[in-house]
């Protein structure tokens, strides 16, 4: 049997020892504490931007994973648990010394990092272990990640240009869950996004959401959506309803670049309370509801125009009730209009359509995006010509747990 106090003991030693520890520091740091209490061979992998593959983090070369192994994350055991979110267990046994290998999802909330791989002895009361020993490697991840060119390294795959090292640093995590919401975001391609950019933060019971289409697919276009997503931020930080937000963004936008550079987008506030859904559309493609997972509308809501270019035209701000269940997709025209050899549109019915199926298959939400922009990506060929960003809201979720492990 697993000693309960013992690998509390073990993990709080590894806390307080991670201090002044760097990422290429973990690896050691994190198989020697776990070692002493039975979990054996503690190895940590990482996800790249695109859910694609899980690379391990070794602590050698200057991406910190020198010498390491890479895990596709589809059609392997190491995958399975990060797609299911949950504990796996290896069909044999390890060939060395015969004892049981897991793969156990790390999750921050429920943004999924990576996977952690563990051997221990003929002992199934080593879940919990296996659980908490994950959630340790999650926080200790993030303590070293916003000032870690080897962890920005190693999630990588390609070579990215500006406007999407601009793009990365700006938003916040892909995915959220907390005070009965999930939220869900994902944009390609991933290394070379210009324009698009989506945002979303608590405060009290309301829930932000924003996406933001920017003029053009190059740096000016990066900056021109940072800008946007900055001044939105800023805006709704003094207490700005959605309108003046709005409009604050366009005053920033003609402010630096008069009229030439501009925004679509739609701003949104959601009552995590109550599910009442209030937005303004700037000149975007409207919001998509569905509801029951089974039917789709659109919500609609007519456009005051782009932001940054002074039409100056009325601001409707419109809203509808959600029930519990509902998902709201916030999206950008990329994700539509990626076209496969035959000049045939992604398209609006098949992207919903995607999205109600994998829901049905009770993949999380998390999981169905990251399977939406492969399905995209695939349709065009591998390579998209224009940005597609996804942010996907739902309220009243009633599988909220089976979003962690």
């Amino acid at each position: 049997m697993t000693d309960t106090a013992k690998v509390a003991g073990a993990l709080t030693d590894l806390l307080a020892a991670s201090h002044i520890a760097v990422l290429g520091d973990l690896p050691e740091m994190v198989a020697s504490h776990a070692d002493a209490v039975g979990l054996h061979g503690a190895t940590f992998f990482l996800v790249d931007l695109q859910g694609k593959v899980l690379r391990q983090v070794t602590g050698r070369g200057p991406d910190a994973g020198e010498g390491g192994l890479r895990l596709a994350a589809d059609g392997t055991v190491a995958g399975l648990a990060f797609q299911r979110v949950d504990l796996v267990l290896e069909p044999r046994r390890t060939a060395d010394r015969g004892l049981l290998r897991w793969w156990v999802p790390i999750v921050d909330g429920v943004e999924r990092l990576g996977v952690l791989r563990v051997d221990t002895a003929d002992d199934e009361a080593v879940h919990d272990a296996l659980r908490n020993l994950a959630s340790l490697v999650a926080l200790l991840l993030l303590s070293k990640r916003s000032h870690s060119d080897s962890y920005a390294r190693l999630i990588r795959t390609a070579p990215m240009n500006v406007a999407a090292e601009m793009q990365w640093h700006l938003t916040p995590p892909s995915a959220f869950a907390g005070r009965n919401c999930t939220v869900g975001a994902v944009s390609e391609p991933a290394y070379e996004v210009g324009g698009d950019a989506y945002d979303y933060a608590v405060s009290g019971d309301t829930l932000h959401l924003s996406v933001f289409d920017a003029m053009g697919h190059d740096a000016t276009a990066g900056l021109t959506a940072n800008i946007a997503v900055a001044a939105c931020r800023n805006a709704r930080r003094q207490g700005a309803d959605l309108v003046e937000t709005g409009q604050a963004v366009e005053d920033v936008l003609i402010e630096q670049f008069g009229v030439s550079r501009y925004v679509t987008g739609i701003l949104a506030h959601l009552d995590m309370g109550t599910g009442r859904l209030r937005w303004i559309n700037r000149g975007h493609h409207l919001p998509v509801l569905i509801r029951d997972g089974r039917w789709s509308s659109e919500l609609r809501c007519p456009p005051a125009g782009p932001m940054g270019v002074g039409l100056r035209l009325p601001v409707t701000v419109c809203q509808e009730q959600l029930q519990p269940g509902d998902r709201v997709l916030f999206y950008t025209d990329g994700v539509v209009e990626a076209r496969n050899g035959k000049g045939e549109q992604f398209g609006l019915e098949r992207f919903v359509d995607f999205v109600m199926r994998h829901h049905a298959g009770r993949l999380t939400l998390h999981e169905t995006l990251r399977r939406l922009t492969h399905a995209i990506l695939t349709h065009h060929g591998g390579r998209l010509d224009d940005d597609a960003t996804v942010l996907l809201a739902e309220w009243g979720d009633p599988d909220q747990g089976d979003l962690t492990p």
